[in-house]
């Protein structure tokens, strides 16, 4: 190689970063040995964003997007470097970092474990929380000096959980103090968001980041008591405790009617029946009072056509004597309440069963 191609090569450099990841926040410009820069190289610094240059350890510059060269004129604390008189060798050495500006999305924070409080209605409750957050650098030079420190590459996740710890500590003050009843959480998620954001962002900014957004997923309780909220939900889904304990029984007494034996499982699942359907009717009355009357048992009058003309009510005694006598045969016409119109006594099952015990009439002589 000759002196001017050396000479050239030395005069060209270009100190930049593209990076190729999602979750690098920092990193260490390392591609030159000895982290040698050459005298007037160019720096390119990208939207999203920084280069922070420190020399012989202490922090020089904080660039912006742009492009600059790297002399006296942009660094000031250059001047006192004598770079030319080793011959290009070793201009002068200095560490660039670069530090992404754009914002950390979909962030997870949550608690480990739960948080107790005490609840108006459920009383001692144990609620878990979790949900996302947003951030970006704000102050490159205090995210290096608080943070990164010498980490030549820097991710996300060295930091999420300390971030998380923090998050999870403020949200438990916040909640225990808000005296938010559990059943009414669902409608402040934004709201306890805001006002988290708020109360942390002082936080972050001391370690030069800036808390873009925060959002509540989700509050749950423990399984037992989502199990026995579930169970209170159902009882008000089914309403009338009575009607759906008799739909229950029936059910029982359909499957135990297919099954082999089903005669006596469904005489026993009657029987049941029956016993919850009383004990249901005496609680529901406040168990002092008889039971309702039987529609069996209910008085039911009959009107008979004789000799042209409606006679009657007649009761099931009355009737009988009818029958008996003679007056009363299969072909009279009898009505009662339900039937649409006047209908033969045979044609009414409870008279026809009446004239079955009737002997016929004697044939004549």
């Amino acid at each position: 190689m000759g002196i001017w191609d050396r000479l050239k090569s030395e005069l060209i450099d270009i100190v930049e970063w593209l990076d190729q990841t999602s979750n690098t926040m920092v990193h260490r410009f390392d591609q030159r040995p000895n982290n040698e820069i050459k005298w007037g190289a160019k720096l390119i610094v990208r939207e999203g964003q920084a280069a922070v240059l420190i020399d012989q350890g202490k922090m020089a510059d904080v660039f912006q997007p742009g492009i600059y060269t790297l002399d006296t004129k942009n660094i000031p604390i250059l001047a006192t470097l004598k770079g030319w008189k080793y011959g290009f060798e070793s201009p002068f050495k200095c560490e660039v970092y670069f530090v992404s500006t754009r914002q950390f999305t979909d962030l997870k924070w949550g608690t480990m474990n739960p948080i107790m409080l005490r609840d108006a209605e459920f009383g001692p409750l144990r609620l878990r929380a979790f949900g996302t957050y947003v951030t970006k650098v704000k102050d490159p030079a205090a995210f290096i000096r608080e943070i990164v420190g010498t980490d030549g590459t820097f991710t996300s996740e060295e930091i999420t959980n300390q971030l998380r710890n923090v998050i999870v500590s403020r949200f438990a003050d916040i909640l225990a103090e808000s005296k938010i009843p559990a059943l009414d959480l669902a409608a402040n998620y934004d709201e306890l968001g805001k006002f988290l954001t708020t109360k942390i962002a002082p936080e972050f900014e001391a370690k030069g980041l800036d808390l873009t957004k925060l959002l509540v997923e989700n509050i749950s309780l423990p399984p037992e008591v989502e199990a026995a909220l579930d169970k209170r939900t159902s009882m008000g889904v089914i309403g009338n405790l009575n009607a759906y304990t008799q739909f229950q029984a029936a059910e029982a007494m359909t499957k135990a009617a297919e099954n082999p034996g089903g005669a006596a499982s469904m005489g026993m699942g009657f029987v049941v029946a029956q016993q919850m359907g009383q004990a249901m009717q005496g609680s529901g009355s406040g168990g002092g009072g008889p039971p309702p009357v039987p529609a069996s048992a209910q008085v039911v009058k009959f009107y008979v056509v004789q000799n042209g003309e409606k006679s009657g009510p007649f009761e099931g005694d009355g009737l009988k004597r009818l029958a008996e006598s003679g007056a009363l045969t299969r072909d009279t016409l009898i009505w009662r309440a339900g039937l649409a119109d006047w209908q033969k006594a045979e044609d009414v099952p409870e008279v026809s069963a009446m004239l079955g015990s009737v002997p016929p009439p004697l044939p004549p002589r």
